[in-house]
């Protein structure tokens, strides 16, 4: 018996774009309302998929990230491996969350995320304490993520990810 494949480069495929969409040139102005792309699409497939996407994998996208941003070695690994823990801890409940219920945990999640980053660049001395517009990329990323999902989630059914 043929065994089919789980379409795991689908799952790559998705955090490929969000990384390019993560290191996209932006405006000066708009620095601080760019969505965080990463995180959401790590909340996603860790809600879809928790047994496939965990606080390991999660290490590596955010080693891969700070690589791609030029950022500390392990400051958005350790930031992402919360975020998974958070998401996989309530994966259960999340996937009956209203699409805005969900919108208001990842605010949460991606604000806890920026904020942990920016704490842990303050104290290694990569930026100085500022105003708390750095927080507009939750915000955005909380409006982004009914589509997000949406999107996400008909891709992964349609190349039947499991």
């Amino acid at each position: 018996m043929q065994r089919k494949a789980h379409a795991s480069w689908v799952i790559f495929f998705t955090f490929f774009i969000a990384y390019l969409l993560a290191i996209l040139p932006f405006p000066q102005w708009g620095m601080n309302w760019r969505p965080e792309w990463v995180p959401m699409v790590l909340i996603y497939w860790a809600m879809a998929l928790p047994y496939r996407i965990g606080i390991g994998f999660a290490w590596v996208a955010g080693l891969v990230l700070d690589i791609l941003e030029g950022s500390i070695l392990g400051l958005n690994a350790m930031a992402l491996v919360i975020i998974a823990y958070v998401t996989l801890s309530l994966h259960l409940r999340l996937r009956m969350f209203s699409s805005l219920q969900q919108a208001g945990m990842v605010l949460a999640l991606v604000g806890l995320n920026l904020m942990f980053c920016h704490w842990l660049q303050i104290l290694t001395g990569q930026t100085v304490p500022s105003n708390q517009m750095f927080l507009m990329a939750a915000l955005t990323s909380a409006v982004v993520w009914p589509s997000l999902f949406y999107l996400l989630r008909q891709i992964r059914r349609s190349f039947d990810v499991h």
